[in-house]
């Protein structure tokens, strides 16, 4: 392999001048052929996706999916579902199917605020603002009204603003924060361009205003930003039944027995940080794969999530569990900010599939289905944990993967399937099955 150096001015390289760059660089002339053998056999559908990122030379394909039977709110969905995994669509289909004759998964939205914030730092009277503050406000609205007038006629906009005392953590640091309605959108674009001009109009406010003198009237901004944290921006996902219809769930325990374990194995997950982390990386199996499927950030959504689920000073799960009375209930409460206007649910092809497909829902209804999902695919892991183990149904839906990893052809594949259904599936096992299959005739 050559010796590494500087890259300079990559960027500014036509698609063609990188690869053959990445391919020298990687010494491997087969490169080019390779990597290109993934673009859209459509060009101007190739152009946009290019267009999405920076310094794109390729597409990364993963599996475009679908869970059906998902009844919610009395609603029934079919669910796209991107995702690598590949027990993660099965998980959720499996439990869709579990739970649509026992009412299905009643959904609501508690709040769709979210929040930005211009950090800055001041020295002045705190108490002054109880005073300037309606001043401010109103001059912040009238002189973002260009910005925020699109957004105000779908409803939403600008729906407070307050000044946060932070002195506490850091000497002379404040925050201008505002919440926000942004309807079906997102709303990052929007909400950080009205947080970069409520930093002018701060300055501006301070110098201009009566109730600020010396050094009240200047202030060092820092940054303007929303915040991914969105507390009051809440979704909340119930299931309810008769613990009698659990009898059959399992053919070594009654359905008081699976209950009874399933509470416990939720309540482990309030109280144990190591369990609570694997208990909620269930729940954002389903609700990535749907954020990735509908163009929405899973990122951030996985950043709120996990930032809710500390939010008492200790990380623990997300959802609560409650048997009595001879019911089960089953509850699931997370922030959760979705869009399906603008940004790549607008422009991706297969995210407007995707919104589509669900019937071109508005934001709370795709938060609805996205923590319904989330909740399926949660339930599903307990149950097979508390049950037959989260490895035999995990590893059959894995065979495929270990039997494509071994190069194995379809005849040997089959044999594979039929071998392992009543057998335990490890990487080793497949691999002396296929070792001893090949030296039969028929595979010869």
């Amino acid at each position: 392999m050559k010796n590494k150096k500087f890259i300079s001015g990559f960027s500014r390289l036509n698609k063609e001048g990188k690869i053959n760059l990445i391919a020298e660089w990687m010494d491997d002339p087969s490169f080019s052929v390779f990597i290109k053998s993934f673009w859209h056999g459509d060009e101007k559908t190739q152009k946009l996706l290019d267009e999405f990122s920076e310094n794109t030379v390729s597409n990364f394909p993963f599996p475009f999916g679908v869970a059906p039977n998902f009844l919610i709110n009395g609603k029934d969905y079919l669910v796209p579902m991107v995702i690598e995994e590949s027990s993660v669509i099965a998980a959720a289909a499996n439990s869709a199917k579990f739970w649509y004759d026992k009412g299905g998964f009643q959904a609501k939205i508690l709040g769709t605020k979210k929040i930005g914030q211009v950090h800055f730092f001041w020295k002045g009277d705190v108490r002054k603002f109880d005073f300037a503050i309606n001043d401010l406000k109103e001059k912040i609205h009238r002189e973002t009204f260009h910005i925020t007038a699109n957004m105000r006629r779908r409803g939403g906009g600008i729906l407070d603003i307050e000044i946060v005392d932070m002195t506490h953590s850091m000497p002379d640091y404040y925050q201008l924060k505002a919440t926000f309605d942004t309807r079906d959108s997102m709303g990052a674009n929007f909400i950080n361009s009205c947080l970069e001009e409520f930093a002018f109009i701060l300055k501006d406010f301070l110098s201009e205003s009566d109730y600020f003198t010396g050094s009240e009237k200047d202030c060092h901004i820092i940054m303007s930003i929303l915040s991914n944290y969105t507390p009051e921006c809440l979704v909340s996902i119930n299931l309810e039944t008769e613990v009698e219809n659990f009898r059959d769930i399992d053919n070594e325990l009654t359905a008081d027995q699976f209950v009874d374990k399933f509470e416990k194995a939720v309540r482990i997950a309030q109280a144990d940080v190591h369990r609570a982390t694997t208990h909620n990386k269930g729940i954002f199996n389903g609700i990535d794969a749907i954020a990735l499927a509908t163009g929405n950030d899973f990122r951030a959504i996985e950043a709120c999530g996990h930032t809710y689920a500390a939010r008492d000073g200790r990380y623990k799960s997300l959802t609560d569990v409650d048997i009595s009375n001879g019911y089960f209930r089953y509850n699931l409460t997370l922030p959760l900010a979705l869009g399906t206007v603008g940004g790549l649910t607008s422009l991706h092809p297969l995210a407007k599939v995707s919104l589509s497909m669900l019937g071109n829902p508005g934001a709370e209804e795709l938060m609805m289905i996205t923590a319904s999902v989330g909740m399926a695919n949660n339930f599903g892991a307990l149950k097979s944990l508390v049950t037959k183990g989260i490895q035999k149904g995990h590893m059959k839906m894995h065979l495929m993967n270990i039997l494509n990893h071994l190069g194995a052809n379809e005849s040997e594949k089959k044999q594979a399937f039929d071998y392992f259904k009543t057998r335990k599936v490890s990487f080793s096992g497949v691999q002396a099955f296929l070792e001893k299959i090949r030296v039969l005739p028929v595979n010869k």
